[in-house]
């Protein structure tokens, strides 16, 4: 039997204090913000070392806000990752995971959120996750049995299909981006059970904690989130086209959505047309304002490099680009410029720019979404969207701002203003 040396043991014990530190700092960031608000979630993620999951990286990006990518494909995209921490906390917040319940979990990742699910489950409950991916499967086995959750099930699967050896679950949670709600969660979720999925609508990802009624999941809460698609044969993937050889932009479409790539980059090499909507509102959040965008036109994703800016394109609302819409041979994304403010807080001008032959017109038709976003924003009608997934055939909803049609379902976004 081998024992630590006194010096070994002193360096192993100093390590220990390190990961507390660092991980209580990064509950305590989540509690200040309101990431986390219960006890159960707090005395999880304080419990279960997230470092030990993602071992190639350094504490200060395993406990940092960021998610860390562990898994890419043959074409170096990433396929898997630690998710950021304000975005696991607040779906487990979703989640709602008390003592003693069978939890499923879609896309086992590194095995990190699988184990915080064995915490809020506890000794008397049952935790399986589900992944597509050998190697994911694989890796998640090992940060779990070095974590101490050995309890915890890892099955390589298409979680689609869910998996119905462990069914009824209490809970469903899945840590990938669903296009759809498939039937086998709905079969497998106990009664009075509760799935929280990252729901692709019209490109605009949201963690829906959803409920059945009858035959129809209901919202209970919606939070802003962005996840990887999830992966496997009834999978409908993203489409990220770059507008012109090395232009540094790109524009990302999802429900299968055509696009010219060719038109779309002549646009591209062509003037912007600027059109600024009038409405002031803080800088972030900006609540929801990509569902409003969606009435204009087909909806993308405009994502841009540095090389992009230095080559004189106009700059997007966010560092990493910003929501927008396109046409045959036009697109349009949302734009800020700073406007006075009385009280301190930082206040911009929400606007559009567009570029193509159609841009003038595809920058107006923004502008009015935003506008149509303020008004309803200032009628606080925000918090009261609600998101509705029926059966594949029902009856149109009149009320709804969204319809989006899917393989098992139909999905209506609407809100309290009809």
């Amino acid at each position: 039997m081998s024992t630590l040396h006194p010096v070994e043991t002193n360096a192993v014990r100093k390590q220990e204090r390190t990961d507390h530190a660092f991980r209580d700092a990064m509950v305590d960031k989540l509690r200040d913000w309101g990431g986390v608000r219960t006890g159960l979630v707090e005395a999880a993620m304080r419990a279960v070392p997230r470092h030990v999951f993602v071992p190639s990286a350094a504490l200060e990006q395993a406990y940092g806000p960021d998610s860390v990518v562990t898994h890419r494909d043959e074409n170096g995209r990433a396929i898997s990752s630690a998710s950021g921490p304000g975005v696991v906390g607040a779906m487990l917040e979703q989640l709602d995971v008390q003592p003693g319940l069978r939890v499923l979990e879609i896309g086992a990742g590194t095995g990190y959120n699988a184990a915080l699910l064995a915490e809020l489950a506890g000794p008397q409950g049952q935790v399986t996750t589900v992944d597509i991916g050998a190697d994911i499967v694989a890796g998640a086995r090992r940060g779990l049995g070095a974590a101490g959750y050995d309890r915890v099930r890892v099955v390589h699967g298409d979680g689609e299909a869910g998996h119905p050896e462990d069914a009824p679950y209490d809970r469903i949670i899945v840590t990938a981006g669903a296009w759809d709600v498939p039937p086998a969660w709905r079969e497998q979720l106990a009664p009075g059970g509760r799935l929280v999925v990252p729901l692709r609508i019209w490109g605009v990802t949201r963690s829906v904690a959803l409920e059945l009624d009858g035959a129809v999941w209901r919202s209970v809460s919606i939070v802003e989130c962005g996840f990887m698609p999830m992966r496997g044969p009834s999978a409908v993937e993203e489409t990220n086209v770059e507008l012109g050889a090395d232009s540094g932009v790109w524009l990302r479409v999802d429900d299968g959505q055509p696009i010219d790539a060719d038109a779309l980059s002549a646009a591209l090499t062509g003037a912007s047309v600027l059109a600024w909507s009038g409405v002031v509102v803080p800088w972030r959040p900006m609540t929801h304002l990509d569902f409003w965008l969606a009435g204009a036109a087909p909806i993308c994703r405009v994502l841009v490099s540095d090389r992009a800016r230095e080559a004189g394109l106009v700059e997007p609302i966010y560092r990493w680009g910003s929501m927008g819409c396109y046409t045959d041979g036009s697109f349009a994304y949302l734009v800020r410029r700073p406007a006075p403010s009385d009280t301190g807080q930082e206040m911009v001008e929400l606007g559009a720019c567009a570029y193509g032959p159609g841009g003038e017109r595809l920058a107006g038709e923004v502008a009015d979404r935003v506008r149509a976003w303020g008004a309803a924003r200032a009628r606080d009608e925000l918090e009261g969207l609600r998101i509705e997934v029926h059966p594949q055939g029902s009856a149109d909803n009149p009320t709804a701002m969204i319809t989006a049609d899917k393989r098992h379902s139909r999905v209506f976004v609407t809100t309290t203003g009809g």
